[in-house]
């Protein structure tokens, strides 16, 4: 399939409704405004594929570019090109997830993750702390860096409350990663989760709600589901 054939495809899939939602979460023109599960028809068919994935992202339609994110081939994707996906991915479904999916499963997503938490700019850092999440997802322990994941986890707790406020979700959602994934520091993470409390985000008005940190990470204890890894981060 060919970049045009595909932005066809996505405008005969896209909906009033769906574009309307995701409008109201803060996407903008363009975009057709199209399901997930009708993204992955698509995906079906062109599986991964690095070149047409840069293509689709590169057009700028919001759809188009989650569906690179699920079509992007995590061993051929460079730094250089996540580094200008973060730049160009300005809202959240982009920005926490889209992006930091890819990155999180290439070998060098956990020094992505360090470098863009560190920005000035929201979208960047909030996908840096997304990308650290959903590096310690979907490896496993003895390739993560523990201490280091200790002292995110220790920033995370002094920062999380003055934080801008979608980093502050996604702060949130790393706290809830890690005592979800890593056995080792599930204590510790409830613990952080303890001393934060509840997290304040703006969600534009949604219905979206951010979750309790320590009420998840235990709800994971008690299905006894800590550690298990997830075979990818994109879904």
């Amino acid at each position: 399939m060919t970049t045009k054939e595909i932005l066809t495809e996505l405008q005969e899939y896209g909906d009033e409704p769906t574009r309307n939602t995701l409008i109201k979460h803060g996407a903008k023109e363009p975009l057709f405004g199209v399901k997930v599960q009708d993204l992955k028809k698509i995906l079906k068919r062109t599986k991964k594929n690095h070149e047409l994935s840069l293509e689709l992202y590169a057009t700028g339609n919001s759809d188009a570019m989650y569906l690179a994110g699920l079509m992007a081939d995590e061993k051929q994707i460079t730094k250089e090109q996540l580094t200008d996906w973060v730049e160009k991915a300005y809202w959240s479904y982009l920005s926490e997830y889209t992006v930091p999916w890819v990155a999180a499963e290439t070998e060098f997503g956990f020094e992505l993750g360090l470098t863009w938490i560190n920005s000035k700019a929201e979208g960047i850092a909030s996908a840096g702390w997304s990308t650290l999440a959903y590096y310690a997802a979907v490896n496993e322990d003895d390739h993560l860096d523990i201490g280091m994941y200790k002292k995110l986890l220790d920033r995370v707790a002094i920062d999380i409350h003055r934080a801008k406020n979608r980093v502050k979700y996604t702060m949130n959602g790393f706290v809830i990663s890690v005592g979800t994934y890593v056995k080792n520091l599930t204590e510790k993470a409830t613990e952080v989760a303890e001393k934060i409390g509840v997290v304040e985000v703006d969600m534009n008005g949604t219905a979206c709600k951010v979750p309790f940190a320590r009420d998840y990470i235990q709800k994971v204890i008690d299905k006894q589901r800590v550690g298990k890894k997830r075979k990818t981060a994109r879904c």
